[in-house]
């Protein structure tokens, strides 16, 4: 089954889990890392990693020694990405968001430089989200960034309850398009 086809059935039949109809664009892919230190990142988060198209851009652009951590809780795409994803700096875990501040530490981390995510925080009930972007907040160090695409505006207020320093950016060509914040605890 194609890639995209098995985004649409998951999508379908997912709809608590799997925010969008279609992968993300280049376009999106490319605003969503543009706000990361590649350079400098020693550990990165990726939350919601669906089909890996953000996944597979953050691996090309990070340095050979920084740790990738990338939580997905549908069991289709986390096999997929970790049969497709073979790097030894990325470990997989088909776990809650919410977990991140234990399985971080279980190897090891006690923060993280940058989070990117893709979960689709309108379908999740307030204290799941709550938790998981408190558990964001507390292993992202101070000059770290938290990196989210959504495609509406409601979870503005959230997150600007959240973090100190929000600012929006959108992109158009994105099926459907395409709100992206960048957070600074």
């Amino acid at each position: 089954m194609a890639k995209s086809n098995q985004f649409i059935k998951q999508y379908f039949g997912n709809k608590k889990e799997i925010g969008a109809i279609a992968p993300s664009s280049k376009f999106l892919r490319n605003r969503m890392m543009s706000p990361i230190s590649f350079h400098s990142a020693d550990v990165i988060v990726e939350l919601g990693a669906g089909n890996g198209v953000f996944t597979k851009e953050i691996i090309k652009r990070m340095k050979s020694s920084c740790k990738l951590f990338v939580f997905e809780t549908n069991e289709l795409f986390f096999e997929l990405l970790s049969k497709d994803i073979k790097d030894d700096r990325v470990v997989f875990f088909n776990e809650s968001a919410e977990l991140i501040n234990q399985k971080l530490s279980a190897n090891g981390i006690q923060c993280a430089d940058a989070i990117v995510s893709s979960l689709p925080y309108a379908v999740f009930p307030s204290e799941v989200k709550n938790n998981i972007l408190d558990a964001c907040i507390s292993i992202l160090n101070k000059d770290g960034v938290y990196v989210q695409f959504q495609y509406s505006l409601n979870a503005h207020k959230l997150l600007k309850q959240k973090f100190s320093k929000v600012t929006l950016d959108f992109t158009p060509i994105n099926m459907p398009p395409a709100f992206i914040y960048r957070c600074k605890p």
